[in-house]
């Protein structure tokens, strides 16, 4: 019989990472400490299931998608092909929201634009404090919100303070609701972008992928409509392309928000674009 410590090693021979062996190996023996269970025998069905997930790597399936879940933040988040992949850089736009929705004094509302898998939403219900904080999400997609359903499932008690919509961006938010922070990773690939990674073109949803010729349709709706539910001193904050810095800038002073600011990512690129709302809901 075959040990989960042989099975890794055969299957880092196989795959080329070690990493991503050890991470195949845990899903198939259904282990959350690979450790422990080291010198276990495995079972010709947990062969099975890695033989599986090991073909569908080998053929350039991204290895989220394989595992089916991947972490963010605090989360363990479930993933498939409905959803984008949750990557760094979205980690920090969901950490700037929470800073800005940390600072409100009392009730905190925040809505989470295109939630996807939930993973800034969550995020903001799961970090917030529990009393006084309400988290809209929001998709176009139902094949997403399932996904962000299931996720919702598994942050606890702070489930009860989110509240998911099938939406296009606002279209279908009551439009009474009034948030402190609203927060998006949208679409931002120019839909003819030759720096599109040939496995994320072929894998993940183009719908979350792609926004027009210059990538920034859906950004423009966004900044358009978002002060007609941002509480006046309300802030917008957005995932941008590294070299929309200055586009995004333009279309944020033209809409009227002010104390506009470019962060960086950890990786040195422009990524977090934030405005203010002064004037107070439309």
């Amino acid at each position: 019989m075959t040990t989960v410590r042989e099975l890794v090693e055969s299957t880092a021979a196989v795959v080329g990472d070690r990493n991503h062996a050890r991470w195949l190996v845990e899903v198939a023996v259904s282990a959350d400490h690979l450790d422990e269970v080291f010198d276990e025998e495995v079972t010709q069905r947990m062969v099975a299931h890695l033989d599986i997930m090991i073909g569908r790597y080998r053929s350039g399936e991204p290895l989220q998608y394989v595992l089916g879940r991947w972490a963010f933040r605090h989360l363990d988040l479930f993933v498939d092909r409905r959803v984008l992949i949750p990557r760094p850089e979205t980690e920090e736009v969901a950490g700037v929201a929470i800073e800005f929705a940390r600072a409100v004094e009392g009730d905190r509302t925040v809505i989470d634009l295109g939630t996807g898998s939930g993973a800034i939403g969550l995020s903001l219900a799961m970090e917030l404090p529990l009393d006084g904080t309400s988290v809209w999400m929001t998709d176009v997609s139902a094949d997403a919100l399932a996904v962000a359903q299931a996720n919702l499932a598994g942050i606890g008690r702070s489930a009860r303070n989110v509240t998911v919509v099938e939406s296009r961006w606002f279209d279908d938010v009551p439009d009474e609701l009034r948030a402190d922070v609203i927060v998006s990773n949208p679409p931002y690939i120019a839909s003819n972008s030759p720096q599109v990674d040939r496995s994320v073109d072929q894998h993940e949803p183009s719908i979350a992928l792609y926004s027009g010729l210059d990538g920034l349709d859906a950004i423009r709706e966004i900044v358009e409509n978002a002060g007609n539910y941002l509480k006046a001193n309300g802030v917008l904050v957005l995932e941008i392309g590294f070299d929309q810095a200055d586009a995004v800038r333009e279309v944020l002073e033209k809409h009227g928000y002010a104390d506009i600011e470019i962060r960086t990512d950890v990786f040195g690129n422009d990524r977090i674009a934030i405005g203010r709302w002064r004037t107070g809901a439309g």
